[in-house]
């Protein structure tokens, strides 16, 4: 199971783009509400979460995604459900997949220790204890890590790519490009 928290200010190419692409791939991926089942993006389009970040629970979980957006990642990072998801993903070897202003809550946890990561221009100096990557996506250890809305596509791909292998991406990318 992977869980995709959507907060209210959301990247909007940031969460579609993995859903889409993992469930191209039967990848079980449940969108997670924070604090409402309806989420409104950074440009005022309203989503129905499959469920409330209270109704989340750990059994099967293989990978937890964060989106970014300015406000979408504040909220993200003033959840003390979606941290605790984060920390039980980093302590338990799950995949942690993060892009553009999101992986900043990584680096604040203090997760990013010794970890290559990108993020979005200019948030670089919260990533605390990151080798900071000059790659628009990264993969180090479980945390995948990308740089802007831009590379959705791809940082989704990647996310295929290290639940379901190669493979299996490359299908789906030979589907959609």
């Amino acid at each position: 199971m992977v869980y995709i928290f959507l907060a209210d200010g959301f990247e909007e190419m940031e969460a579609v783009a993995p859903i889409d692409i993992l469930r191209r791939a039967n990848i079980e991926i449940k969108t997670v509400g924070v604090n409402n089942k309806t989420i409104t993006s950074a440009r005022n389009i309203k989503v129905t979460a499959d469920i409330l970040d209270s109704e989340a629970v750990f059994d099967n979980l293989e990978m937890i995604i964060l989106p970014g957006g300015l406000m979408g990642t504040n909220n993200l990072k003033a959840s003390l459900i979606v941290k605790k998801f984060i920390q039980y993903a980093f302590d338990n070897g799950l995949f942690i997949g993060a892009i553009c202003a999101a992986p900043s809550i990584l680096g604040q946890m203090g997760l990013l220790n010794g970890i290559e990561a990108i993020c979005y221009s200019g948030f670089e100096q919260k990533l605390k204890g990151a080798i900071i990557s000059s790659k628009k996506i990264v993969a180090d250890k479980r945390i995948i890590t990308a740089n802007a809305a831009g590379s959705s596509i791809e940082f989704a791909l990647l996310l295929v790519e290290v639940l379901k292998g190669k493979e299996i991406a490359d299908k789906i990318k030979k589907q959609i490009i």
